[in-house]
């Protein structure tokens, strides 16, 4: 099985109880997906709870399965939550979408000094649905069992504040600490990536002084896009994901 559909409120996946998707995830399914009945799909909730279903009926907006297993999945501990600078064009959004795929438990936008994009209190409902929209098929093309949250917009005093409960790790190619060679602990982890232009003295000086660490990928300086990613597969094998 390839793929993953979501229905949010599913609530009950006992064997043999008769699931309903209807609407764009149906369509999707049918059109894109071309299911048929007899094919056996994934649908979860987002949550952690996921069911092997049979196709039972299969109409152009409505889809109807019945359930053969379920197992409601445990979230991968620790967390690592991706704090993710605004950035021009789409790199930001291409960050959200691969850092998905990797298992982020959860992606936090911020607004760096230096980010070229800027969300005022208009777009910044706009633009966390789009980032959200973005997690929510990722996570469904990555068949996971958990859809991140998009958590508000916040700033680099935001961030500095969750230091101590969450380990906050801010990535900077001038830091002397491998991030290949942290030792992890129970506490959540907020991975901090920068904008195009990086972060501001001022600001990793305010991280250093609310207890955040400076770590570092290599020699090479990535983009904004790709930096959040890269440091996610290494934590991915420093927290025995992979």
């Amino acid at each position: 099985m390839s793929s993953l559909f979501l229905r949010e409120d599913l609530g009950d996946a006992a064997i043999g109880a008769v699931v309903t998707l209807r609407g764009d995830e149906a369509k999707h399914a049918v059109a894109v997906n071309r299911v048929r009945v007899g094919d056996l799909v994934l649908v979860g909730n987002g949550r952690g709870l996921v069911a092997e279903c049979t196709v039972t009926a299969a109409q152009p907006r409505e889809l109807e399965l019945r359930v053969e297993r379920s197992e409601r999945h445990a979230a991968a501990a620790p967390g690592i939550r991706l704090a993710q600078a605004l950035a021009k064009g789409d790199r930001d959004e291409r960050a959200v979408q691969m850092a998905t795929e990797m298992g982020i438990s959860s992606v936090i936008p911020w607004q760096a000094a230096r980010s070229v994009s800027r969300w005022d209190a208009a777009k910044q409902a706009k633009g966390i649905a789009r980032w959200q929209t973005i997690a929510r098929e990722a996570a469904k093309q990555s068949i996971r069992p958990f859809v991140p949250e998009v958590e508000p917009v916040t700033d680099a005093a935001g961030l500095c504040a969750r230091a101590g409960v969450e380990r906050v790790l801010v990535l900077d190619p001038r830091a002397a600490t491998p991030l290949s060679g942290i030792r992890v602990d129970d506490r959540p982890i907020v991975l901090v990536i920068g904008p195009e232009g990086g972060l501001s003295d001022d600001e990793l000086a305010a991280f250093e002084a609310a207890g955040a660490e400076r770590v570092v990928l290599g020699d090479t300086v990535l983009r904004t896009s790709t930096a959040g990613p890269a440091a996610l597969a290494v934590l991915n094998v420093v927290t025995g994901r992979w």
